[in-house]
């Protein structure tokens, strides 16, 4: 399997032997979500989940911002979130269906997904990097937890994502302020894994997805499920749950391969299997 071409120059595509890299293409609008982009970047990030090919999923943006966030203009008109792409500003009120969005996508997939942020992420596109598995930071990103600035709440998980993250008292601070923070700073307090210089940010990116890729891919993906699922499980259930993957995953021929690749002192070459 390979995944298919874009459908908009607004999202690019590119696929690295089984590391996926999606580039948020508006770089003149600091790469701000259009509807084209956001439905767009759903539908590959589910693409890319199903696909046994891919095994790590690089997130970024293109020129010198990550996101800025929804485009506001799109949200004016009411292009983003409506069904009818903004046509009919008289249509009636619905209850929100966010399935679909790349927020709920990221998620729920369990491909992981490893955020390179190149420069600002404010809004939807801070947003964007919590629900990433990995966040590796340029030392230009910015980190913009300045909703409270204009008069909207982080819509997309962030009230959730960031005290778990960062603890209550810093997430409050952060959105209560409506602080915007650097690389350094988003290192300190725990919002990124590591910061690089910007010229080392897709190689490093890069190079973390390919190691992500060379181990077990169920044993990845069910780790991933197991902590998603952690964060709601009691202890014991979490525990039980664990075990009834391991009994199956000890049936796999990827657990034979780690055995004799162990056994035999090389690197394993796992399937999937």
């Amino acid at each position: 399997m390979t995944i298919s071409a874009s459908t908009t120059d607004e999202l690019l595509v590119e696929q690295q032997d089984r590391v996926l890299v999606l580039t948020l293409n508006r770089p003149d609008r600091l790469n701000a979500i259009s509807t084209d982009m956001l439905g767009e970047l759903s539908a590959k990030l589910v693409e890319a989940n199903k696909d046994p090919n891919i095994r790590c999923i690089v997130l970024t943006g293109a020129g010198r911002g990550f996101c800025s966030g929804l485009d506001l203009v799109d949200v004016n008109q009411g292009g983003i979130g409506s069904s009818d792409g903004g046509r009919g500003q008289n249509r009636p009120r619905q209850l929100f269906d966010l399935r679909d969005a790349p927020v709920n996508v990221m998620w729920n997939i369990d491909t992981p997904v490893i955020c390179a942020i190149n420069g600002a992420a404010a809004g939807y596109g801070m947003d964007l990097t919590l629900l990433a598995d990995i966040r590796i930071a340029s030392a230009s990103a910015k980190m913009a937890a300045v909703t409270a600035k204009r008069n909207v709440v982080p819509e997309s998980g962030g009230t959730w994502l960031l005290p778990r993250l960062v603890g209550w008292a810093k997430a409050a601070e952060l959105y209560y302020r409506a602080r915007t923070v650097g690389a350094e700073e988003a290192l300190e307090i725990g919002l990124v894994n590591t910061v690089v210089p910007d010229a080392d940010l897709m190689p490093t990116a890069m190079q973390w997805a390919s190691e992500i890729a060379d181990n077990a891919p169920m044993a990845v993906q069910t780790t991933k499920r197991m902590m998603r699922m952690g964060l709601e499980e009691s202890y014991d259930t979490a525990v039980d749950h664990l075990m009834v993957h391991l009994g199956g995953m000890f049936q796999s021929e990827d657990f034979k391969e780690g055995v004799r690749a162990f056994m035999e002192r090389r690197k394993p070459n796992f399937t999937g299997r």
